[in-house]
């Protein structure tokens, strides 16, 4: 039997400053689940993830944490009371106290030993690579050095559910592959639910066991990120998780969705090539054919130069819903 959800979000309406944010938000999350939001700015990912912290008011629905109703009954839980652990875009440290005594505040609440919840907290800001900061205040870090000491400080919780609002939004590659990985790792050995929203698809698809697709303040799509990038519901949800182009059907099936890996150079179908860019591991042809604009991504260097008239094929195809 499938575990019962740990966070439950009913038909979340969320109202304020005379914009309504959320309509009719319906999600659930089970135990050990990454569940993405992904969407652009304004869609509602920051209000739904501040709504189930408790730092906002539904105006309607309910939220629920392992079975127990904490908002829309009338008598919200408050924010310290939830079983959360929260990163959001600000950080929110305590300027008085170390990253070390920051990271090892919420094992010290748990009742650890100061000496071991000190370890404990050193441990993991050796993971993020700021263990030599171990000893300093917000006021002497940067803005990227304060993300992982917040980063840090939420992975030394032992939550029922991780709030995640764009926590790598400002991190270097290497670093952001480091807190992924070991967001992973505390996840799998906890059981811990996440609810992580940001903007980059890449990210979204990569670590997601689900992903739900925002737009407006409304669900759009929820699925694996396999079936989302696959199968998307209509052409907004297609150009959120990724490129996509629009073309004819070569069978005259109607209007098609093609991601860059669907179609190939070489083959019975005539084109010029619009542009050629080079992007490291691959390179990217934009190819001006009867069938419309296509992009086409394969490994290695360019083989063309723009402008010149090509060969391609396509390998699979997506018919768009009527909307």
């Amino acid at each position: 039997m499938p575990a019962e959800p740990v966070l439950e979000i009913a038909d979340l309406v969320v109202q304020y400053d005379g914009t309504t944010a959320l309509r009719g938000m319906t999600l659930s999350v089970r135990p050990g689940e990454v569940l993405a939001l992904l969407g652009p700015s304004g869609s509602g990912k920051s209000t739904l993830l501040h709504t189930v912290a408790g730092f906002l008011l539904p105006t309607s629905g309910t939220v629920r944490l392992a079975g127990t109703t904490v908002a829309g009954d009338g008598r919200p839980v408050p924010p310290e009371r939830r079983d959360l652990a929260v990163v959001f875009q600000n950080y929110a440290l305590w300027p008085h106290l170390s990253a070390l005594d920051t990271v090892a505040y919420p094992a010290r609440r748990r009742g650890t030993g100061r000496v071991r919840a000190r370890a404990e907290a050193l441990a993991i800001l050796d993971r993020l690579r700021i263990a030599h900061l171990a000893d300093r205040r917000p006021a002497e870090l940067s803005g990227g050095e304060q993300q992982r000491v917040g980063l840090a400080r939420a992975l030394a919780r032992r939550p029922s559910v991780y709030l995640f609002d764009e926590p790598t939004a400002h991190l270097d590659t290497h670093v952001r592959g480091v807190f992924l990985e070991e967001l992973v790792a505390r996840q799998r050995d906890s059981g811990a639910a996440a609810l992580y929203a940001t903007h980059d698809a890449e990210e979204a698809l990569g670590l997601a066991d689900r992903i739900a697709l925002l737009r407006e303040g409304r669900l759009l799509q929820v699925g694996t990120p396999q079936q989302v990038y696959e199968e998307p519901v209509d052409l907004f949800a297609a150009r959120l998780t990724g490129p996509a182009s629009v073309i004819d059907d070569p069978d005259g099936a109607g209007t098609v969705l093609v991601r860059p890996g669907w179609a190939r150079l070489g083959g019975p179908l005539q084109a010029e090539l619009r542009g050629v860019w080079f992007r490291g591991p691959h390179s990217d042809y934009l190819l001006e054919s009867s069938l419309g604009n296509v992009l086409i991504r394969e490994p290695g260097p360019p083989r063309h130069a723009a402008g010149t008239p090509v060969g391609w094929a396509l390998d699979r195809r997506w018919a768009l819903a009527e909307r």
